[in-house]
């Protein structure tokens, strides 16, 4: 039976290290697939296109609104991102799992579109700790990390629309607690049922 893929989405604030999680997890599931967003942004140090993201000019960027290719996207410190609808379809058809890493702008958007995704919220332990990652990525300015903290405070105005929330105070149990909730998913009585139905008359 070819099932349809899961849908994970991964929200936090800038510098909570959604993108690492994402990254970690995708190691240990074969059939999960690390969705690559779009975005106008500049490369950071060490980023390559279609891996990282896929960065198009903001010319492109619109031209892809116009022809109403996103599901979701969004302005964020003055960059657009979004996620293609075709990238979701192609893969979740195949009935390979997606991970999505995405603000909560487009976690809500998605919400809308797809309510049986998987939500998961990133959090920091602490102001200063996120202040802190953000400082030791060296590719902020003082102003713009005083603007993503002032961003990050607002971000938690959608956590109450996410099922999870994960405190990334050590990258590894926090990679185990995002390990547990895919597992955990994946086991879900609906999910499983119809797979094994047919080994069970009384099923």
């Amino acid at each position: 039976m070819n099932k349809e893929g899961l849908l994970f989405i991964i929200s936090a604030p800038s510098g909570a290290g959604k993108t690492s999680l994402c990254k970690e997890v995708v190691k240990f599931f074969p059939n999960l697939y690390h969705s690559v967003s779009y975005t106008t942004r500049l490369p950071r140090p060490g980023e390559k296109d279609g891996e990282d993201y896929l960065f198009v000019s903001k010319d492109k960027f619109q031209e892809m609104i116009d022809d109403r290719s996103f599901v979701e996207w969004a302005e964020i410190h003055g960059n657009r991102y979004g996620t293609t609808i075709d990238s979701l379809k192609e893969y979740r058809h195949k009935g390979i799992d997606i991970i999505l890493d995405i603000d909560g702008q487009g976690g809500r958007q998605l919400k809308n579109e797809y309510p049986d995704g998987i939500y998961v919220f990133i959090l920091p332990p602490s102001r200063k700790d996120l202040e802190e990652r953000l400082r030791l990525r060296s590719t902020d300015s003082d102003e713009d990390i005083e603007k993503r903290l002032k961003n990050a405070k607002e971000e938690l105005q959608y956590i109450y629309q996410y099922d999870y929330i994960v405190v990334n105070n050590d990258l590894e149990e926090a990679v185990s607690a995002l390990k547990s909730i895919i597992i955990a998913e994946k086991c879900r009585r609906d999910r499983v049922l119809p797979l094994v139905k047919g080994l069970f008359q009384l099923l």
